[in-house]
């Protein structure tokens, strides 16, 4: 759909190739080694199996990696074929052997994936790093299965290249309304009264159900089909990273991860094969510059979906 086809409250990024020439002009096309300085907040046009061996060595603070899952997928023109779980692990093996080197000693890794997938992409992981924690977060979107039980839910395995790494638990606690507004000496117990309501800032857990799936109406989304919500990635960057800190996203797709970083202050580094993808990520790069908001992430703090505070800086679509 082209951009003035659609309705006004429409925010759906779907530039053409020619349309987002400058965007793509923008992007770093590697024939050799390069140094740090080079590749520096860039979005690299290029299959990662051929980049990542160019890349410097130890630069990478936090990777995260959202690659094709083990389903068929046509990524707007590059097809990914489903296959054996055994043949899924050595694909998954082969990406994380070449970008093993670029690691520092204290980096954090997080790989998504679909639940029938995970276990081997756990068996892959588990060879090279110390495998610290699944995640499973719930996706709104997919269609309804009248044989089975809708899928709704993802993997993102968290791992570490050694026992020193970085977690910023206070970076990434969530708020939630009290219930119970229990008081001590007639003064609140672990929470807080304001404007909204009674608050409590909660340790995070390792299933997350207040993510949002990009949507029409939201300025981050995309035509990608497989689009991860900037919220999603904004807690795994706090709470692995440090400000002015590298993120690498060697599946940068439409470039969630590299905004989301921009947006906290990091300094990020993506690959992406798709220039239609790499045009779109341009975009959104362009606007993280002129508002760094993140939609559910606001005061420090995330918040649950449909809070009165959230509501006020984000409406819902009518």
């Amino acid at each position: 759909m082209k951009e003035n086809m659609k309705t006004g409250r429409n925010k759906t990024i779907d530039l053409t190739l020619e349309e987002g020439k400058k965007y793509l002009d923008r992007c770093l096309r590697l024939t050799g080694p390069a140094d740090l300085d080079r590749i520096l907040d860039k979005t690299i046009l290029g299959d990662t199996f051929s980049v990542l061996p160019l890349l410097p060595r130890k630069f990478v603070d936090l990777l995260i990696v959202d690659p094709p899952y083990n389903l068929d997928k046509d990524f707007h023109g590059n097809k990914f074929r489903r296959t054996d779980d055994e043949r899924y692990g050595e694909y998954t093996e082969s990406w994380l052997k070449a970008v093993l080197p670029l690691l520092k000693d204290h980096a954090s890794v997080y790989v998504c994936s679909d639940w029938t997938s995970t276990p081997a992409v756990t068996r892959a992981l588990q060879k090279y790093l110390h495998i610290r924690n699944r995640i499973t977060w719930q996706r709104e979107k997919g269609r309804g299965a009248l044989a089975n039980w809708k899928n709704a839910m993802e993997d993102i395995l968290f791992a570490t290249v050694s026992n020193g790494y970085t977690f910023n638990v206070d970076a990434v606690k969530m708020r939630r309304k009290v219930i119970a507004p229990y008081k001590t000496d007639g003064q609140p117990k672990d929470w807080e009264e304001t404007g909204d309501g009674k608050f409590r800032n909660t340790f995070p857990s390792n299933f997350w159900d207040d993510i949002s799936v990009p949507y029409w109406s939201m300025a981050e989304n995309t035509a990608h089909p497989t689009q991860k919500p900037e919220k999603l990635l904004a807690k795994l960057i706090l709470a692995s990273s440090r400000e002015g800190e590298v993120v690498l996203d060697p599946f940068s797709g439409s470039g969630s991860t590299l905004v989301t970083a921009r947006k906290l202050k990091r300094h990020y580094v993506g690959i992406e094969q798709n220039p239609q993808y790499c045009v779109w990520t341009g975009k959104r790069l362009e606007m993280a510059g002129e508002d760094p908001s993140i939609q559910g992430y606001a005061d420090g703090v995330f918040w649950e979906r449909n809070t009165a505070a959230l509501q006020k800086r984000f409406p819902k679509p009518e």
